[in-house]
């Protein structure tokens, strides 16, 4: 991983004589010289003096119009480019109202600095105005944590947040700056290079481990690719492409791991887990051989521990060593960035045995593909998404929130590129895809950026239709409104005995609130409104939101129900 994603590199130019400038002086201009070029954020009192060293400094600042959503546009801004991202909040609720937001790059390993203010560091442990432990609160949920105590530590602490936050398993470092630092003068000395002792992550693997396993997909009959967000994060979709096409072993991928391989290519399988297809989750079940790479082995993958991949001997790269043997026995452990790691396995150019097993897979496809009916007027949430696809010609970056529309966008949307999917995979967080989406636009400002959500998620940072509506930034937002929790109401339908309690959330005219914020808005409630909406919507040249009113009752499948194994999918209502 360390080698795709990077900071932007420190200046290797002589350093000048020093100057003296303030502690918020140095943030910017070390942000300047680490090559951010967009902060996103939201001010307050502890952090001012940052906030008033920024003002003219030519770095982009995107308000909005939550904490909350400042970092997960952040988030979408990292994973859409591979840099990392930055945010920038004040102290105490400043602060806290980022938290959702770190723990959440921490589960994905999104690569983000925070900066946040700090009270005076006489007053830290008082109790004083807007003060919170962000640093004890942070510690379990960011890569590692920084405090400023002298002004003249700022520059290297910051070159060594951004390094972290980018090389090995990218993640979340936050710097916390109390207000007398920022205000305290030193010289500024900018390091020409960032060299931090017992921080040294492998990314290169073991030969003879390399070796190991090219003997074993040699003598596999059902071998199976098992790829996650670490082939994105590492930039590894290129080397992971030649290597399945090389080898002929099929690929399945996790949601994280969406469009690291193309999903238009016949070795691939399809995404497996809890909403997994039945050919990826019948291949896992079956397969003999499980080279992981680039994933974590998350609950939602395995299922059942006892009956995930009985059959298989396990392959895991990881370049996180604390994930190798976690949650599941691995015979063939690699500590090593994903890219480096096919690389070394391309050298080897193993080819597997496994016509027949392809010939399997191929019929597991063709017995239950994803699929969906849409009869009559009324809307089919599959059908807008499926149409949304097809308008778009798969080639948006699409974000969403979490919950239903989440699994039918990785059902429906294709992706056979990576960058172009971003969802909250770990965490799960509500809230996440919109202000993500005004991330990843920011970051791509000539490609077409989408964000499909829930009616119950855009709820959660709605406010930020002020951001997107005073800044023209082209989001399409795209509403699958059924009215309820979706998911809760799933899950409730089918093991709760449909006590439906507190998941009909209800939802506004979602049209006439964007138009309330200066934001075109369009309301769909049939198919051919559906169809008309969409095109609207992409030829509009500013933002838009697109309220879809869908069929209320529609469920996700097929669905491994929790507590099973991958081999025990349900397929009531899957063909209807």
């Amino acid at each position: 991983m360390s080698q795709a994603i990077k900071p932007a590199p420190t200046s290797n130019a002589p350093q000048a004589k020093p100057v003296q400038m303030t502690g918020a002086e140095m943030v910017v201009e070390s942000l300047k010289r680490l090559g951010v070029a967009t902060i996103f954020g939201y001010p307050g009192g502890a952090i001012l003096p940052i906030y008033d060293a920024l003002y003219e400094s030519g770095i982009e600042h995107i308000l909005t119009r939550h904490e909350q959503a400042a970092i997960h546009a952040a988030e979408g801004f990292a994973r859409a480019t591979g840099k990392v991202g930055t945010v920038m909040a004040t102290s105490g609720p400043g602060a806290t109202n980022l938290i959702t937001g770190i723990t959440d790059a921490y589960m994905d390993s999104t690569p983000v600095v925070i900066i946040t203010g700090q009270v005076a560091t006489s007053l830290i442990g008082s109790d004083a105005f807007q003060e919170a432990d962000v640093m004890g609160i942070t510690m379990p949920i960011t890569k590692h944590n920084f405090q400023v105590r002298k002004t003249e530590d700022i520059p290297r602490i910051l070159a060594e947040a951004y390094h972290i936050a980018g090389t090995g398993r990218p993640g979340p470092v936050l710097v916390d700056v109390p207000k007398d630092v920022a205000n305290g003068k030193a010289n500024f000395v900018f390091p020409e290079t960032v060299n931090i002792r017992g921080y040294n992550p492998t990314t290169m693997p073991s030969m003879l481990q390399i070796e190991r396993v090219a003997e074993a997909i040699a003598e596999a009959e059902r071998p199976l690719m098992y790829i996650g967000g670490g082939i994105i994060s590492s930039e590894a979709s290129e080397e992971l492409r030649r290597f399945a096409r090389e080898s002929g072993i099929p690929v399945a991928s996790t949601l994280m791991g969406l469009g690291a391989y193309p999903q238009n290519d016949p070795l691939y399988v399809g995404m497996l887990g809890m909403h997994g297809t039945y050919a990826a989750n019948m291949a896992i079940f079956h397969c003999d051989l499980l080279i992981a790479c680039g994933v974590r082995f998350d609950d939602r993958v395995t299922g059942k521990l006892e009956r995930f991949s009985p059959n298989s001997k396990k392959v895991h790269i990881d370049v996180d060593p604390a994930e190798i043997g976690k949650n599941v026995a691995i015979e063939y452990p690699i500590v090593a960035d994903a890219k480096n790691a096919l690389k070394a396995l391309l050298e080897k150019a193993p080819r597997a045995n496994c016509a027949d097993w392809q010939r399997q897979i191929a019929a597991w496809k063709a017995e239950y593909p994803l699929s969906f009916k849409q009869q009559g007027e009324s809307l089919k949430p599959q059908y807008v998404i499926d149409l949304i696809n097809k308008l778009t010609d798969s080639r948006a970056i699409v974000t969403t929130e979490v919950g239903q529309h989440q699994m039918w966008a990785a059902h429906f949307y294709q992706f056979n590129e990576p960058r172009k999917w971003i969802t909250s995979g770990g965490l799960g967080t509500m809230g996440y895809g919109f202000p993500a989406a005004i991330g990843a636009q920011l970051a791509k400002p000539d490609e077409l950026v989408i964000c499909i959500a829930g009616d119950a998620s855009i709820q959660m940072n709605i406010q930020e239709l002020q951001t997107i509506a005073e800044r023209n930034i082209p989001v399409k937002v795209f509403i699958i409104n059924n009215g309820f929790l979706g998911m809760v109401r799933q899950w409730q339908e089918l093991f709760h005995e449909n006590r439906l309690s507190e998941s009909k959330i209800g939802a506004p005219d979602f049209a006439r609130v964007a138009e309330a914020f200066n934001v075109k808005g369009i309301r769909a409630e049939n198919t051919a409104q559906a169809e008309q909406a969409i095109k609207d919507a992409l030829a509009h040249p500013g933002p838009v939101v697109v309220d879809f009113i869908v069929e209320e009752a529609e469920n996700v499948f097929p669905m491994v129900p929790p507590g099973k194994g991958t081999d025990e999918l349900i397929v009531k209502g899957w063909e209807e």
